[in-house]
């Protein structure tokens, strides 16, 4: 009869242990730590970029969190048991390219390298965000990751009202806020942030103490300008993702060009009277605005909502569409809209679905594209 010690000693023969130097360099080619421990351990430290999956689990995550059976794996546990046997698993799964820690994390911290300690969340923290731990997908590692991330939105008008309040909600852990107008009675219909005893407060204000006393794990950044090409680079940096909530040409090729330029992935919606739109614009991984507008209509052509008007929920819809969105990319779960072009008609309640194609002659994304400078857009817009 086998033991466990025999049974071990068979599993490290048909498995690579490695120490920790070899770990070390493996990681700095690019291989990916994976912390097989439970939940209660890693939040004592683990790896830096290590992908969080208890052993317990390995068999039902690891192949949507590693798709590609050929990638490099580093596992490690509290002393290289629990690894060693999980290494044999994904072995048995196609894995192919596998390394178990021999000491595990205890080794590790011994040389005195370099792991992180995560946040570590508090028991209201917990209950508030209980129904989020249960999803694998998200879990207390992806909870972490949200109350650690940053998210501007542009507008705390129709759109940015929806957006930031589910943001909020989900604990994003920072807001900011850019708008330069004040709360009016006609903005209720549609801006949910805002109410009757704030008319004439600055938008950002209102938007601060509605989501504050939402979730107090919210940090808002009030931000009460007007943005343009001279501030933009200033307020986007440091933020992870960029909520576009602006109802006018101008602004959305000001964000689409600053979020190019600096790197972040910005959530673009509109909205027109019964009908709005939503994608996302990822620099280096689609298309960006101009690809699909290059130059904007006449503004006859596309009025603004106090010209046109809209239905007051259809921009809480498209909202909500840009915050799952954020959600998404700040995860690194699903199929965000890159590429992709969602159109959405209530009157018939129907989606549909546009592709983008990145067009290489782009002056802002484009192959050859350089960077100089923004344009003056309110007067490439037309005012």
């Amino acid at each position: 009869m086998s033991t466990l010690q025999t049974l071990l000693e068979n599993v490290r023969s048909a498995i690579t242990e490695i120490d920790v130097d070899a770990a070390r360099a493996a990681l700095e080619r690019g291989a990916t730590p994976v912390d097989v421990r439970e939940a209660s351990e890693t939040a004592e430290g683990h790896l830096d970029g290590a992908l969080l999956i208890p052993r317990g689990l390995l068999e039902l995550r690891i192949e949507e969190a590693v798709p590609d059976r050929s990638r490099e794996l580093v596992l490690y546990c509290g002393g290289g048991t629990r690894s060693a046997f999980a290494a044999a698993t994904l072995a048995a799964l196609g894995y192919t390219n596998v390394r178990s820690l021999a000491g595990g994390f205890a080794a590790w911290k011994q040389q005195g390298l370099r792991f992180s300690v995560p946040r570590t969340l508090t028991a209201e923290q917990t209950s508030r965000y209980s129904r989020h731990l249960l999803i694998p997908e998200v879990g207390e590692a992806g909870q972490r990751r949200l109350l650690d991330s940053k998210v501007l939105l542009v507008g705390a008008g129709g759109l940015g009202s929806p957006a930031a309040y589910y943001l909020a909600a989900a604990g994003v852990g920072t807001l900011g806020v850019i708008d330069s107008d004040v709360v009016d009675r006609s903005n209720l219909q549609r801006q949910i942030l805002h109410t009757e005893d704030r008319i004439g407060v600055a938008k950002v204000v209102s938007a601060k103490r509605t989501i504050e006393a939402l979730n107090p794990d919210c940090l808002v950044n009030a931000h009460e300008v007007r943005l343009t090409a001279d501030n933009v680079v200033d307020l986007f940096s440091g933020y992870d993702v960029i909520v576009d909530g602006g109802d006018n040409f101008a602004t959305r090729y000001l964000v689409n060009d600053a979020c190019v330029h600096l790197g972040i992935p910005s959530v673009t919606g509109s909205v027109y009277r019964f009908e709005g739109q939503v994608t996302v614009v990822k620099p280096g991984e689609g298309p960006c605005y101009r690809c699909l507008y290059p130059e904007p209509p006449p503004p006859e052509l596309a009025p603004a909502c106090h010209e046109a008007g809209v239905l007051g929920v259809v921009p809480g819809t498209i909202g909500l569409i840009q915050a799952t969105e954020v959600l998404k990319l700040l995860l690194g779960v699903g199929t965000p809209l890159i590429g992709r072009l969602i159109v959405y008609d209530a009157l018939d309640q129907r989606f549909r679905e546009l592709k983008l194609a990145r067009d290489p002659g782009c002056r802002v994304c484009g192959e050859s594209a350089t960077f100089a400078g923004f344009e003056r857009y309110d007067e490439f817009c037309g005012g």
